[in-house]
């Protein structure tokens, strides 16, 4: 390391990055998850300002005048809006270590398991322009395998699904790499977006993404639940343009989210028919491990446990362990060298 080098590092906290289409989480070296906020940027039209970033740029979304757009610049785990990202990069890296403008930290960053290489280049370009010194990706099922504890080093088979924002990523892991891997872009945006079409085509009812979240959060479920649930949905009445409430069932969301869940259902059986046979063996003892946050839907791992007839495991806190697991790399450079299968930078 030269003395350039050296004296960078010396200002730096390296950071690991959980760059999600939903929500993006900041872990850096010795302090922990420092930042959990919306992937979201709102912006004034006429000059392109930046306004709000994360937690109160979310809120305007589907709130904001003429002059103001809320956009979500990640689409489906990549990016769909290079500047935003680049913006919001620089925001929630100054954010995190309290806005000093000396920081060039080295970042790693978890990405999707099918990632091209245009997106990769996409993803470590606008980390660099927000600041970084050196960027490392590491894919994002590794990442929440580590996370979550799996002995992902040893000569044995773990299986981990990661359900996220916009995708849901599936790996089957030995020795600190993915022997098997498959992403579909089915996952928890997708599951709000069933629900609000599902309204506007059965009651004409338009909601917006917050409501068609709680919807999923309240009364969303997978497999039939031991009691029945109900909640007031708001809207407006599409042909009349008044606002309107209506009462909704846990059965007919659960009808709503049946595409969704059966997409996720069925890439998780072609990853186990394309599973090594030694390495299956292992998956029938320690099961199928569920992470992200759109595996908190209720009843996904009863309606697994019943395709599969495989334990289900859900990790105890889904929604951080992509962001743990990216941190883990950062203590451990062994392990770092180990998984990072796309990189740059030295180590």
């Amino acid at each position: 390391m030269g003395p350039i080098s050296r004296l960078l590092s010396w200002f730096s906290n390296d950071m690991a990055i959980d760059l999600g289409t939903a929500h993006t989480l900041v872990y850096v070296q010795e302090k922990g998850i420092v930042l959990n906020e919306p992937s979201v940027v709102a912006i004034e039209k006429d000059t392109n300002r930046v306004l709000a970033v994360g937690s109160e740029a979310k809120r305007m979304v589907g709130r904001t005048p003429g002059n103001i757009s809320a956009i979500r610049p990640m689409k489906e785990g990549v990016i769909a809006d290079f500047e935003m990202v680049e913006r919001m990069l620089r925001y929630f890296i100054a954010k995190a270590h309290n806005r000093s403008t000396l920081i060039r930290p080295r970042i790693i960053i978890g990405v999707p398991s099918r990632i091209t290489q245009v997106e990769q280049r996409a993803v470590r370009e606008s980390a660099e322009l927000a600041g970084a010194r050196e960027v490392y990706l590491v894919e994002e099922a590794i990442a929440a395998a580590i996370g979550a504890g799996l002995p992902i080093t040893e000569p044995t088979g773990n299986m981990i699904v990661d359900i996220g924002g916009g995708t849901t990523d599936i790996a089957v892991i030995s020795l600190g790499g993915i022997v098997y891997s498959e992403s579909v872009k089915v996952a928890g945006d997708q599951m709000d977006a069933a629900i609000m079409s599902h309204l506007k085509r059965e009651y004409n009812l338009l909601i917006g993404e917050h409501m068609a979240e709680r919807v999923k959060l309240q009364i969303g479920s997978a497999y039939p639940l031991a009691e029945k649930a109900q909640m007031m949905v708001k809207g407006r009445d599409l042909i009349s343009g008044i606002p309107r409430t209506i009462v909704m069932e846990d059965t007919e969301i659960r009808g709503a989210l049946q595409d969704s869940v059966t997409t996720i259902v069925t890439a998780i059986k072609l990853a186990l028919e394309n599973t090594p046979p030694e390495l299956a063996g292992d998956i029938i003892d320690r099961g199928i491990v569920l992470t992200g946050g759109g595996s908190l839907l209720r009843g996904l791992d009863a309606r697994l446990r019943d395709e599969t007839d495989l334990p289900i495991v859900r990790v105890d806190d889904p929604l951080i362990s992509v962001v743990m697991g990216v941190g883990k790399t950062l203590e451990e450079l062994a392990l770092l060298r180990k998984v990072t299968s796309v990189s740059t930078g030295r180590f």
